[in-house]
């Protein structure tokens, strides 16, 4: 099917997300979902996705698109504070390089997120 696990200490199987969805930053791999599930715990993050872009040099790396809750305007500052609110909580190579805010994050009829759109067009949002 794709989709990727790792077994924890106690035995227990967490998703990592799509095979074809996984990042490989400064020669690590980063699951997207992990990343998202961090994200979405800061105060006002309504939806959040995390692709990976290309640099000059050909590396990978994380750009995080995130949907804010109502009321909240995205700003230099606040992508700031959520890259803070990751590095608390996460080693330093899965924290996104950018915070991109955008409206709506594309998805299909079934809600699911078109990562796709966000990887063919790393400027969307």
């Amino acid at each position: 099917t794709g989709d990727k696990f790792v077994r924890d200490a106690d035995g227990y199987y967490r998703y990592c997300g799509r095979a074809d969805d996984m990042l490989k930053v400064a020669g690590m791999w980063v699951s997207p979902v992990e990343v998202e599930n961090v994200l979405l715990g800061h105060p006002h993050v309504a939806e959040a996705a995390v692709v990976g872009a290309t640099d000059a040099r050909g590396l990978t790396y994380a750009v995080a698109y995130v949907s804010l809750r109502s009321g909240r305007e995205g700003s230099d500052e606040l992508a700031e504070e959520i890259r803070s609110h990751i590095k608390a909580r996460l080693v330093s190579y899965k924290v996104p390089r950018e915070v991109r805010f955008c409206g709506e994050l594309p998805k299909t009829v079934t809600g699911k997120i078109q990562r796709f759109k966000l990887r063919a067009s790393p400027t969307q949002g």
